[in-house]
């Protein structure tokens, strides 16, 4: 999702540069004396200043001009040089570095491209202390904290060229060029479009343990304000560019988990070389530079200043990610930190700031994101206990979208620069661009699957969506046509209304849904944002594959109409329900719902009890009619009674608790979705069919219970797990059996069955194990030629244990003749219980960044006649 709004913008500002503002840096490139090679990654540092750089592949680099500091180049193995910097420097020159092997205190320092040693290597020997002093320095030590927190998040168009001002269309926008200003931190142009600030107080208690975030100011402008669901961008950009603080042992950023350079696992992951010392804001430091020893790894190199006492506290840390690492779409990354030492003599953090450089397609243009953090007013006198009242973790004080200048001024810790001050300005001129509202209208349909029917001065009160399901197809419809609708909070922000009407042209058919919800809470634009504390009554009449109900998408999305089986089993409903859904801020969700039905079976379905017939060539439904049968060169009426299928109606009562701890969401048109696959999910439900309310015709009773959790493997990639069961325990028909969760679209739906047919294994018992694997590239990246391709493996194992019971097996001569149970469709089979089902998928993804290919192997079962033993699947899958 992150990265279709990144296209979104992109696809909204196509826009061209100006001036160039090289004056204010000094840039030049880095060799090495002896060879002429360029160095990569060397150090040009204001030391003292706490200002440095670090060169590129090619030895490039470029810093701030300030006349009258000195500017120092280090590099490993390298003699360091110095430069007065004055107006005698040229904005352009070169720096020659002489090789030496001896650095701080006689020691023999390796040159990066010999044998690393971590057995008596001093640098290894310095970082385990560095490690081993971390938790003298852990604010969780303290029974009480506080301190406040402002965070400034910059997104820009990055990289404008001045000669394409050249041409006359753009030189009429002053305004345009007026919004670009360089960017101290690459020293190219940018545009600022959007700008997000927050100021938060976070509060710590240790005993009884509890910890808050209490945001108290907000501001946004900039591109979200065209979008109505520009909360997108904002949560998106912050959960992939989130805090960092080396004390962790894994950081999080690009949603991945990044070994720490002081992390417990650091010693093994990296490679660390004593560089030099030096002073760093008064404080005589350490200087160590660190690299992954696979460069591929998703891992940092940069430098750390510790300071040079036996305390081993990290002064400050400057990383970037490496050039040859498998991150996409990052084409350069800068964290740097800063601690400072508080009057007790402890260290905290105060300074975390992050740039990066962003690429996704050569035809768009790059972006950057600039994230400012400063920390200040730490405290550690006791706090109310009113502060701690109640579970949220995180609490939005009422006046923090409502600040004023007096606020900023007072919490603002990093200024504003001249194009992000002037936001709002820039933000109209866009909008009054000719053509720029048509061009905003078609991406927001591609990209948010739906088309708004309302003005900036008008809001949108009704969207027109999904656009993909808008013309699909199925076994009895044929062609299928659909309009669907949903109203906005624009038209009332606790009263929604959803639905649509379709139409299928071969059966000639008309079908509904309709929703009407009640949120007990104020909704900003639809009802499903969290937390979702509504009350809904739905009414539809519609058609469905039983398969249909495991989909992830809607059942009619046209990308997934396309079936590698053939999918004539079908069944038409008749539904109504009425759904009580609550959610709490801390991850605890509540749902109940009491829902009546009526099934009839269509194709190749047949819903016949065993008291009934068991020749199948009796059996009739209303698509496949007993017709005369054809005899030589006439027609003769059958010498048989037909035996209609019946219709089946049920009433039921289900109850489900869901518990995700620290699961994140962001809220799209078409559904919700969780930007945070970290939180573990527990589940547990259960379902009452109640006989003789509302016409059931049944009583049952099923429960299920499911757990999901990932696991990172540091450089071994993400390892998903879901592991479900159920056991229906009353005697039942087959409709109401277990049915595996199968996916028999050639799109690949996350947690299904890939190779398991319609209906195939219905069961009153099972419990079934999901795994997947993404590899991240371990493998391949280690393979001549593979490895510049940036593929990615995956693995999928999933398998499947299951029972029918005896009372539940139409096979059983026990059961002959019973009047409640049915005759299995075609191609359901029961499962051996001490034979569990198994199936492997073997994929590659990262295919030009964003394709995902797999291959399913079907292990066992193969010998039944419907099986397919093999298949391939494909999706969209875009990952950093």
């Amino acid at each position: 999702m992150s990265k279709k709004v990144f296209l979104l913008l992109l696809s909204l500002l196509t826009f061209l540069p100006i001036t160039t503002f090289a004056q204010h840096f000094v840039s030049g490139q880095i060799f090495d004396a002896q060879t002429g090679e360029p160095l990569p990654f060397a150090s040009a540092q204001y030391k003292g200043h706490g200002i440095g750089v670090a060169s590129d592949i090619e030895g490039n680099f470029s810093i701030a001009r300030h006349n009258g500091w000195t500017l120092t180049f280090t590099a490993v193995g390298y003699v360091s040089q110095t430069v007065v910097v004055n107006a005698n420097v040229k904005s352009m020159f070169k720096v020659s570095l002489k090789p030496d092997n001896t650095l701080l205190k006689e020691v023999t320092i390796k040159s990066k491209r010999g044998r690393y040693s971590r057995k008596n290597n001093p640098a290894v020997e310095m970082m385990k202390k560095v490690v081993a002093a971390k938790k003298r320095t852990d604010l969780d030590n303290r029974d009480f904290y506080q301190y406040n927190k402002y965070q400034k998040i910059t997104l820009a168009l990055n990289d404008f060229s001045p000669e394409m001002l050249d041409s006359p269309k753009y030189k009429k926008k002053q305004w345009l060029i007026d919004q670009i200003e360089p960017c101290p931190y690459n020293n190219k142009l940018i545009l600022p479009i959007s700008v997000d600030e927050t100021v938060s107080q976070k509060v710590y208690r240790r005993k009884p343990h509890d910890e808050k975030v209490i945001i108290k100011g907000m501001n946004q402008t900039g591109i979200n304000d065209i979008i109505q669901t520009g909360d997108i961008l904002n949560t998106v950009i912050k959960d992939v560019f989130t805090d960092v603080n080396i004390y962790d042992d894994q950081i999080r950023m690009l949603q991945y988990p990044f070994t720490s350079p002081i992390g417990k696992d650091a010693i093994s992951f990296y490679r660390y070389y004593i560089q030099d010392t030096l002073m760093v804001q008064g404080d005589k430091c350490f200087h160590l530079h660190f690299l992954p020893n696979n460069q591929q790894d998703f891992g940092f190199r940069g430098d750390l200043y510790i300071l040079a006492d036996s305390s081993w506290q990290v002064k400050r840390c400057e990383m970037t990610i490496p050039k040859k690492s498998d991150v996409n779409f990052v084409e350069n990354m800068q964290v740097v930190q800063e601690f400072r030492r508080l009057p007790d003599g402890d260290w905290v953090l105060a300074v975390d700031d992050m740039f990066t450089e962003i690429k996704l397609a050569s035809f768009l243009q790059k972006l950057a994101v600039i994230r400012n953090t400063r920390i200040t007013d730490y405290a550690f006198d006791e706090l109310p206990r009113q502060l701690f009242k109640g579970k949220k973790k995180e609490v939005k004080d009422v006046n923090a979208m409502m600040r004023g200048d007096d606020f900023w001024n007072q919490y603002r810790q990093v200024e504003l620069t001249r194009s992000e001050s002037q936001m709002g300005d820039f933000i109209s001129n866009l909008e009054n661009i000719k053509g720029f509202k048509y061009i905003v209208f078609g991406v927001k349909a591609f990209v948010e699957n739906f088309v708004e029917t309302g003005t900036k001065k008008h809001p949108s009160k009704v969207d027109i969506g999904p656009v993909n399901t808008m013309i699909t197809k199925n076994f009895i419809d044929g062609i299928r046509t659909r309009l669907s609708a949903q109203t906005t909070a624009n038209l009332d922000s606790n009263l929604f209304f959803r639905g649509y009407i379709a139409r299928g042209w071969d059966s000639r058919k008309n079908y509904y849904k309709g929703d009407v919800i009640w949120s007990f809470n104020k909704k900003e634009y639809l009802p499903r944002e969290f937390p979702t504390r509504t009350l809904t009554f739905s009414s539809s009449y519609d058609i469905e594959s039983p398969s249909d109900k495991f989909m992830r998408t809607d059942k009619d999305n046209v990308f997934t109409a396309f079936k590698w089986s053939k999918v004539d089993k079908m069944q038409f409903y008749n539904r109504q329900s009425l759904t009580f859904e609550r959610e709490e801020d801390w991850g605890f969700r509540t749902r109940l719902s009491l829902k009546a039905e009526e099934n009839e079976a269509a194709g190749n379905l047949y819903f016949i009890p065993l008291s009934e017939s068991a020749d199948k060539n009796t059996w009739t439904n209303w698509s496949h009619p007993v017709a005369p049968m054809f005899q030589g060169n006439t027609f003769v009426t059958a010498n048989y009674t037909p035996v209609a299928s019946r219709k089946i109606r049920t009433t039921e009562l289900r109850a489900e608790l869901r518990f995700a701890p620290g699961e994140t969401f962001i809220n799209t048109k078409q559904r919700r979705l969780p930007i945070n696959l970290d939180a573990p999910v527990f589940t547990v439900s259960h379902t009452l069919g109640i006989k003789g309310v509302l016409g059931g015709d049944y009583s049952y009773n099923y429960t299920e219970a499911s757990i999901y959790k990932r696991f990172w493997l540091k450089s071994w990639g993400k390892m998903d797990w879901l592991i479900k069961g159920g056991i229906e325990w009353e005697k039942v028909p087959y409709p109401l059996l277990i049915m595996p969760e199968t996916n028999l679209s050639y799109i690949v739906q996350d947690y299904t069955f890939e190779a398991i047919n319609n209906m195939e294994f219905p069961t009153d018992r099972f419990l079934s194990a999901q795994l997947n694997w993404d590899l991240n590239g371990k493998i391949f990246n280690r393979i001549p030629l593979i490895r510049k391709l940036k593929w990615r493996e995956w693995i999928g194992f999933r398998v499947l244990w299951g029972e029918l019971s005896d009372k539940n097996n139409p096979f059983l001569a026990q059961n002959a003749g019973s009047p409640l149970l049915m005759y299995f469709p075609e191609g359901s089979y029961v499962i051996d219980p001490k034979r569990p089902y198994m199936e492997l998928s073997l994929g590659v993804h990262n295919i030009f960044k964003l394709i995902h290919v797999e291959y399913v192997r079907r292990l066992n079962y193969n010998e039944l006649p419907t099986a397919h033993k093999h298949g391939v699947r494909f999706m969209v899958r875009m990952t950093f």
